[in-house]
């Protein structure tokens, strides 16, 4: 506490003894109008000079201060004086106040208005406001008349070390990567003071490392970090905690602090090659596994972390190089064997794979500490398992003739047991791949059998699929694709591609061809079609026609005259006979049909037949297609004319065969009692009234439309009402267009020789009072209820 209040006294004094010193400097000549304001030590007076002075003298110079201080955070027990106002006006008669006015006055700054002192009556902090600007006057005591003008000045409040500096961003976080050289830069910090920085040293900061050596350094006045060792090493320590001090007074003792922290964290590098945890692995895996099943897995640890932990794995020596495979999991930064190849436990029974893992990215810095990769060996072992019959192919191919014969032998397959125990193999046939059953296959030797004929221009392949199953095992089965090729043979005879017929003008010159024919053949020789034309025996010397083979294949029919008549013979037979080239040949005789036909002039073809009957009388086609038109027009408007006639005329009464209550949907009716044994006889709901009296009709729309009635007029009040509606209903009786129609509705009958009568009261001729319902009793149990609430009633109507 004593080497701080003297620091106090000093930063107190220091400014005043630099006053003292430049005070003459502050001289200069004031108007002669204006007050002085004189400043000695903390005495402040203000002076007004006569007026004959100012006449005859020249102006006084005087102490021109405008400005007090007040040192801040003083807390004595009584008011701090700050200074006092005094004017030469005020010869001590006490006839003059002193008036304050400004920031603070009255409330911190306190004027005695007879001597002009000024106190601070409160604790002040410069932090909070550094100056305050006040006005000061001297006023007539008596009549409060201003004695001369205000003045105004400011009084600042001198600051104190009452404030440590503070890390305003604390506490801070920074990252630097490991194996940094010597004097790498990690971050900076900054404190703030809120001291005057510009008085004194009370802001001055000085930053220092409390904790964190001999890791960490940092400058004194920028506060850089940077690191003190080199090559510090992440796997041996990742986190860092540094302590920071910051001190104000320029770091001398008696000045305050403040201290924040510091978190480095060491970013990984790739300094660590990766290191499998053993050198040998052992695995063992059943024969019969599925391909790109994981057999096991093998991880080479890195002590480095993200990306530059990640390696790759592969096979790079061993015997099962081509049956196994090694592909890298990222996310568990392990490799995974997989089998790429089946496996057979009879062939061999172990592998050996040599397996290396490398860094996936490798550093160049550190590639001195040598290859960043390691290898193991892995040995895995196949087990035996009990496998399916092994075909000796995986597809067969398989000819036949399509003449072959029945249950003749078209091809073999052949299967094995790969086991040791060797099971024997039956075959068969998937008959879902042989619906027709064309084939057989003996069980025990797999040869495949013709059942049915064959036609290759039917069905050219056959795909079949052959089941080999263990006699021992049952479960274990194979199966096998086989393709059957039918192969032809020459068992079809050529014939024409089409049906051709040929047109023969009249005018025809010899020699031109009149029609170009070709043949097909369902068979396919392996040469290709070749066919031979002929014309029969007896007709090789034809006066009218001859034939031509042509280069393609074809066949063209020349005339070998003109003159044709169609009036003596209108059509021509041909008959050629086809013959191909297979072996045996096979020939067919084919009939061209040619027609004599009318011409143009250059050919083109007329007309052959129908024109030249109708052409004497003068008709051509078109004429006769319209006559026929307008017939069958004709014909059909008188079919619609009967149609709608016999429509129209058909009766309005029903007949007994279309009667509508046919179709009577029927639901508990009651029907004709005990006696009626023909309930279900639709005669006995008819009524025998009116069968051979009065048939119903059908309701039937009017066709007569009723013309609207002119509007009446409103009739005047007088009129009489029942005369108005009876005029209405007059109206509506004689209106045949409005509903309801003329008809009759025919309700079921109930029928006849029930116990219980009608239950109509239509027929009635009794009233209520004059019938007895004694009889509901013995109708049973169920109307014996009934006849006593009946009775009860006509009781209590005689009392």
């Amino acid at each position: 506490m004593p080497e701080r209040l003297a620091e106090m006294l000093l930063d107190l004094w220091t400014p005043l003894i630099i006053l003292w010193i430049t005070l003459p400097s502050c001289i200069y000549m004031a108007p002669m109008n204006q007050s002085q304001v004189l400043m000695n030590g903390s005495h402040l007076e203000l002076s007004r000079l006569s007026e004959e002075q100012r006449i005859l003298n020249r102006s006084k110079r005087g102490w021109v201060w405008n400005q007090m201080f007040v040192l801040e955070e003083f807390s004595g027990p009584e008011p701090i004086l700050v200074g006092r106002l005094h004017t030469d006006l005020d010869p001590g008669s006490k006839k003059i106040k002193y008036i304050l006015s400004g920031d603070g006055a009255g409330t911190i700054f306190q004027i005695n208005d007879i001597t002009g002192d000024i106190h601070a009556i409160k604790r002040l902090d410069r932090e909070e406001k550094a100056e305050y600007t006040l006005t000061a006057q001297a006023v007539d005591w008596e009549t409060n008349k201003p004695l001369e003008p205000p003045s105004e000045f400011i009084i600042k409040v001198q600051d104190i070390n009452d404030n440590a500096p503070e890390f305003l961003n604390g506490p801070y976080h920074a990252t630097v990567p490991e194996m940094s050289i010597l004097g790498t830069s990690v971050t900076n910090v900054t404190a703030t003071d809120a001291d005057d920085p510009v008085y004194g040293n009370s802001a001055k900061l000085v930053y220092s490392i409390l904790e964190g050596q001999p890791y960490f350094s940092i400058e004194p006045e920028t506060a850089i970090i940077k690191t003190a060792l080199p090559n510090m090493d992440r796997e041996a320590k990742e986190e860092y905690l540094v302590v920071i001090q910051a001190k104000d007074m320029g770091g001398h003792s008696g000045g305050l602090s403040g201290t924040t922290t510091l978190t480095v964290t060491l970013t990984d590098v790739n300094d660590n090659p990766p290191k499998f945890a053993q050198s040998l692995y052992h695995f063992s895996v059943p024969e019969d596994v599925v391909l790109g099943t994981a057999i096991g897995r093998v991880k080479a640890n890195d002590q480095d972390i993200g990306e530059n932990a990640q390696s790759s794995y592969d096979i790079i020596d061993g015997d099962g190089t081509a049956l196994f495979e090694v592909t890298s999991d990222a996310q568990a930064q392990d490799g995974v064997i997989r089998l790429r190849k089946p496996l057979d436990f009879e062939t061999k029974k172990s592998y050996t794979l040599k397996v290396e893992a490398a860094n996936v990215h490798t550093d160049p810095r550190f590639s001195s500490r040598g290859p960043f990769k390691d290898t193991a060996t892995v040995k895995i072992v196949v087990e035996d398992a009990d496998e399916p019959p092994v075909f000796s192919s995986p597809t067969y191919l398989l000819e036949v003739h399509e003449n072959a014969a029945l249950n003749s032998v078209i091809g073999q397959v052949t299967a094995r047991d790969p086991d040791i125990t060797s099971s024997p193999i039956r075959f068969s046939i998937d008959r879902h791949t042989d619906l027709e059953r064309q084939f057989n296959i003996n069980a025990d030797d797999g040869k495949i059998t013709l059942a049915t004929p064959l036609d290759r221009e039917l069905s050219v392949w056959h795909n079949i699929t052959i089941i080999a199953t263990e006699i021992r095992n049952h479960s274990q089965i194979s199966r096998v694709p086989v393709a059957i090729k039918v192969l032809d043979v020459n068992d079809n005879a050529p014939e024409f591609a089409s049906e051709y017929e040929a047109f023969l003008c009249e005018n025809g010159k010899p020699g031109q061809v009149i029609q170009t024919v070709s043949a097909m053949d369902k068979d396919d020789p392996k040469n290709g079609h070749y066919f031979l034309y002929s014309l029969l025996p007896e007709m090789v010397n034809n006066p009218n026609f001859t034939i031509k083979k042509n280069e393609d294949n074809s066949l063209s029919i020349l005339a070998k005259h003109n003159g044709f008549n169609r009036q003596k013979q209108e059509v021509y037979l041909l008959p050629i006979i086809i013959s191909d080239s297979g072996n045996p040949p096979l020939s067919s005789t084919s009939t061209l049909t040619i027609r004599v036909c009318g011409c143009s002039s250059d050919g083109v073809v007329q007309s052959c037949n129908v024109e030249a009957y109708v052409l004497p009388i003068g008709l051509s086609m078109g004429a006769l297609i319209a006559i026929l038109a307008c017939i069958i027009l004709l014909l059909v408007i008188v079919v619609l004319f009967v149609t709608l006639r016999r429509h129209k005329n058909e009766p309005l009464i029903i007949k007994d065969d279309e009667d509508v209550r046919e179709n009577i949907i029927r639901y508990d009716d009651e029907g004709g009692g005990e006696e009626d044994t023909e309930a279900f006889d639709i005669a006995t709901l008819q009524n025998p009234d009116g069968i051979n009296g009065f048939l119903p009709r059908k309701d039937i729309k009017p066709d007569l439309q009723f013309m609207p009635r002119q509007g009446l007029a409103p009739v005047p009040n007088g009129v009489d009402v029942d005369e108005f509606i009876n005029v209405r209903l007059h109206e509506a009786d004689n209106d045949p267009t409005a509903p309801p129609y003329d008809s009759i509705q025919i309700y079921g009958y109930e029928g006849r020789g029930s116990v219980a009568g009608s239950l109509s009261s239509l027929e009635s001729t009794t009233s209520d009072s004059d019938q007895n319902f004694d009889y509901l009793s013995d109708w049973g149990p169920r109307f014996k209820r009934l006849g006593e609430l009946y009775s009860v009633g006509e009781s209590d109507k005689e009392t």
